[in-house]
């Protein structure tokens, strides 16, 4: 999204409590407007059409129909839209399928006002939001598999792990942009993925992109 341009958030827990200490940590950010507040994924996937907001914060775990088949509702709809989970370790394999749905990454419901804030921004700005702490559970979701990535590969899923966009990591690598997105293409075969976002996580949990 253009910079300078508000960020509109919408919220979906079934938790009020979590929704209002969301909200008001939020709000304190001049650039950032909590646009609408789910407590279903029912009311996620209605309101998302509704306001179209730029970023989702979407818990896991809401009654019927769950945030990662909601998320996936709404990014068949609205595929702009940027989707971080919220989560509270409940489930590894949850996190994991939300990924796949599309999620950019995740934040722990405990995150300071700080590390919220900026995943929003982040999240908007197009980057992939990795909270440290979710990324270092994933890490054992899967036992290592052998190396399957080039070291080239390997220094792109780097960069884009960074938020740097493919135009950046050509720039940084002294490559043609073509050529990044040839490295990323033969990354996602590899990997057994289908976009930047699930790939990076992939390598990490694989211990593929080092320390």
């Amino acid at each position: 999204m253009p910079e300078g341009d508000e960020i509109r958030v919408l919220l979906a827990d079934d938790h009020p409590v979590v929704r209002e200490g969301l909200s008001a940590m939020l709000e304190s950010a001049p650039d950032i407007s909590v646009v609408g507040m789910a407590g279903s994924g029912e009311e996620a996937v209605a309101l998302a059409a509704a306001v179209r907001p730029d970023v989702v914060l979407m818990d896991l775990r809401m009654g019927e129909l769950d945030g990662v088949t909601a998320a996936a509702r709404i990014l068949a709809r609205s595929p702009e839209v940027r989707v971080v989970v919220v989560t509270t370790y409940e489930s590894d394999a949850d996190i994991l399928r939300a990924v796949e749905a599309g999620a950019v990454g995740y934040l722990l419901k405990g995150s300071s006002r700080a590390e919220l804030i900026g995943s929003v921004r982040a999240a908007a700005r197009g980057e992939t939001v990795l909270s440290p702490a979710v990324a270092s559970r994933l890490f054992r979701a899967r036992a290592p598999e052998p190396n399957a990535l080039s070291e080239r590969e390997r220094e792109v899923l780097r960069l884009v792990s960074r938020g740097l966009t493919n135009a950046d990591i050509g720039r940084e690598l002294f490559i043609g942009e073509a050529t990044v997105k040839t490295h990323l293409l033969r990354a996602f075969k590899k990997l057994d993925v289908s976009d930047r976002t699930a790939a990076v996580i992939v390598a990490l949990e694989r211990g593929l992109l080092g320390t």
